[in-house]
């Protein structure tokens, strides 16, 4: 009796591609003011913060990947002579979209964990320790599949290896986002704006779980689909990298914007009574309890942020107050403060 598999023909593995494009080129639409955004808060165009270039990366190469790999199912003049120059394309570029999407969550992780060095060192044993297992299981024993004049990479053989790289994918996955949702339920916010921190913080751990549900689906079509539709959710996964790993960005960089905007201006609106009252107004939103590190973590307040590791995610604060003053002859004026850095 034959065995039925999860993906039975090309043209179901065809409509999940579709299905994936679709999801894809609708995230991308949205999130097209968000990046606008992203670049206008660079202090310069050619020297973009490291958070940045992480954006661009996995954004533009997550789009890079997902043509390569489409355009070999879709196309209909490859022979087994020009597959053999094209097949290994899409894989070289799956593990590069994963390798950038693991330093997104390992960055993360270390400065949610306040940068502790044995954690540090822990992520970059972990990170190097899956990369290499990625490239190796990923391309070991691969063949061109010719059908119908399309090309896609296939796995042969009696011991499958590709399933492998998705296996080392999400225990890299599940490591990383325990440690750092463990150390985010550590934190005691003492106000309304850390907790919507942590929380955004761990809700977007907990989202990035969908692409080990991606992994598990290419785990499943790899051991129970013939050789021909084995990658039909490649770009399920592709797709699903993508969007988690650039909203983790996103999400991220606006809470630091919003932080920012908090500081920038504040108004006293009591009446200030002599210069002492002026003093203490003006440097009391310099002094807060606790320092927000928004991109990647949450630092206190003998922390010093002192260089871009922490991915775009510290800013120069530098408030402006304005004290508006009713003398007892009905006259207002102002007093704005100097900026101090």
């Amino acid at each position: 009796m034959k065995e039925l598999g999860v993906v039975d023909n090309q043209a179901t593995e065809k409509y999940l591609r579709i299905a994936s494009i679709s999801v894809a080129l609708y995230d991308y639409i949205i999130t097209l003011p968000a990046e606008w955004r992203f670049y206008r808060s660079q202090s310069s165009l050619f020297r973009p913060r490291p958070a940045c270039i992480l954006f661009i990366l996995i954004r533009y190469g997550s789009i890079m990947v997902m043509i390569l790999s489409n355009y070999g199912v879709f196309s209909t003049g490859f022979t087994q002579e020009t597959c053999k120059h094209y097949y290994m394309v899409a894989p070289v570029f799956k593990v590069m979209q994963t390798m950038i999407s693991q330093v997104i969550l390992g960055v993360r992780t270390f400065n949610i964990a306040r940068r502790n060095r044995r954690i540090g060192i822990t992520l970059v044993v972990l990170y190097f320790i899956s990369i290499s297992l990625e490239w190796f299981t990923n391309m070991f024993d691969r063949i061109p599949v010719v059908v119908s004049g399309n090309c896609t990479p296939g796995n042969s053989g009696k011991i499958l290896s590709a399933w492998f790289y998705y296996t080392i994918s999400m225990l890299y996955d599940l490591a990383v986002l325990t440690i750092s949702t463990v150390y985010l339920l550590r934190y005691n916010p003492l106000s309304s704006r850390l907790e919507q921190l942590v929380r955004v913080l761990i809700y977007d751990g907990i989202g990035y779980f969908v692409v080990s549900g991606s992994n598990i689906l290419n785990i499943v079509l790899y051991h129970t689909s013939d050789i021909q539709t084995q990658a039909a959710g490649a770009s399920i996964g592709f797709a699903v990298i993508w969007i988690m790993s650039q909203r983790i960005l996103i999400h991220l960089r606006e809470l630091s914007e919003a932080e920012t905007r908090r500081f920038d201006n504040v108004v006293a609106a009591r009446s200030p009574q002599n210069a002492r009252d002026i003093v203490s107004a003006i440097r009391s939103p310099l002094t807060p309890k606790s320092h927000i590190d928004p991109e990647f973590g949450l630092k206190s307040s003998n922390d010093v942020c002192t260089d871009d590791m922490e991915l775009d995610i510290c800013a120069c604060v530098q408030p402006s107050v304005t004290l508006d003053h009713t003398d007892e002859c009905g006259l207002s004026s102002s007093w704005g403060s100097p900026i101090e850095k």
